[in-house]
């Protein structure tokens, strides 16, 4: 598992990121606000409020909580079998 260990409020609902391997990036939030959860985020100054949670996490008080490895993957473009060996050559499920 990974865990952010930076993160820097950039605007337009945009977080840049650094992972604890050293890989830094850029993710896009934008798409997500007002939806469900997020709706909080419809204020911008809830969004700047985002801090690193005890598991490498970004949270909002205790209301939203991402998921670094999820992150990792939107950073890295990789797919989750390339960050988790064990996924390889699982079967499929329709």
């Amino acid at each position: 598992m990974r865990r952010i260990s930076k993160v820097k409020v950039l605007p337009g609902y945009r977080l840049e990121l650094e992972f604890d391997d050293g890989v830094c990036g850029i993710v896009d939030l934008s798409e997500t606000v007002g939806k469900g959860v997020f709706a909080l985020w419809r204020d911008p100054l809830v969004f700047d409020q985002v801090r690193i949670g005890s598991f490498g996490e970004l949270v909002w008080d205790d209301r939203i909580d991402l998921c670094p490895d999820a992150l990792y993957l939107k950073v890295t473009g990789k797919k989750p079998e390339d960050i988790f060996p064990a996924l390889r050559g699982q079967p499929t499920h329709a």
